[in-house]
């Protein structure tokens, strides 16, 4: 009898197992097995960043912006021409002033993803904050954010950014960082708005506000899960745009200092045409890999996003 009884005990467990959805990193998981261009780009993209953040420890940045001009221009696999520097290798080749390519690409990169990671980390919280809390107390409440973010939207941010860079004394990375997070989180506190705004209509938050749940377990527990699709994607998507905005600004010369290496600054040797033609080892390292970071970050943003949707679908 006892023995019966454990087999059918063993079945029901059998079949609850198999009848509960995988939830969490096991949909993550089976997403990314099903998406083989996105598995491809997450490996890829965990190998460069870890070549990346690796190499730049490793490399020493005053030899890579050290100027030497007897090293001017050395095509890739070259040595150095310099007397002072003799043996030394050029991997990728020299720029204007005989600095090392290859240096200036690992830390310069590093410096890129670095503040995008940095600004779409910050914009991300604040536009969150923001979108969802006007969203929650709608009225007057919404009225005012939406007014400040509308006054702050229209003003030419571009512009205004490249002002600050030229005035703020004592500019650094920390600074450019700050002036950028600044002006870019009201487009994500819009965003994220929109979707709350739908989901605080729905029944089971106005059941939550009448049995008198507080105000950080609606928003944590039942508002932020039915809205995290798009965060997930608006995070990747983010990040991508903003290492193009820094490395934007820094071609236009009006990012990172001129002494701090950036994928920008290298691309921005481009606008000389006999560089642009013949010594393209100097910007096609950096413009290949901002092409493919970028497209491997909206791939991985893509499968994640699915991920999250098939979690909500499934519970």
């Amino acid at each position: 009898m006892a023995s019966n009884q454990n087999t059918e005990a063993d079945i029901m467990a059998d079949d609850m197992s198999a009848s509960t959805p995988p939830m969490g990193f096991k949909v993550i998981v089976k997403e990314f097995a099903k998406d083989k261009l996105a598995l491809g780009s997450l490996i890829l993209m965990v190998a460069i960043l870890l070549f990346i953040f690796i190499g730049s420890f490793i490399i020493d940045q005053d030899a890579a912006t050290r100027v030497s001009l007897f090293d001017a221009y050395l095509p890739p696999f070259s040595s150095s021409t310099d007397p002072a520097y003799q043996g030394t290798e050029y991997l990728l080749g020299t720029d204007s002033a005989g600095r090392d390519i290859f240096g200036q690409l690992v830390i310069g990169a590093r410096n890129s993803l670095l503040i995008g990671l940095s600004v779409t980390v910050i914009t991300s919280v604040l536009g969150i904050i923001v979108g969802i809390l006007a969203a929650y107390y709608a009225g007057m409440v919404d009225n005012v954010i939406m007014r400040v973010i509308d006054f702050i939207m229209i003003l030419p941010q571009t512009m205004i950014i490249i002002i600050f860079v030229t005035i703020v004394s004592n500019y650094n990375v920390f600074s450019f960082i700050l002036i950028m997070s600044a002006f870019y989180w009201v487009g994500q506190a819009r965003f994220i708005r929109g979707r709350a705004l739908t989901v605080g209509r729905l029944d089971f938050i106005s059941a939550s506000k009448t049995m008198g749940t507080p105000t950080y377990k609606i928003i944590l527990r039942e508002m932020m899960p039915n809205i995290s699709s798009l965060i997930i994607v608006n995070l990747t998507l983010n990040f991508a745009a903003n290492i193009g905005l820094e490395t934007g600004l820094s071609f236009l010369g009006f990012g990172l200092p001129s002494n701090v290496p950036s994928l920008g600054t290298l691309v921005s040797a481009a606008t000389n045409p006999d560089i642009l033609e013949n010594k393209s080892w100097v910007w096609l390292p950096a413009s290949t890999l901002i092409l493919v970071l970028v497209l491997c970050i909206n791939y991985v943003g893509r499968a994640l996003q699915r991920s999250a949707d098939a979690k909500q679908r499934l519970g």
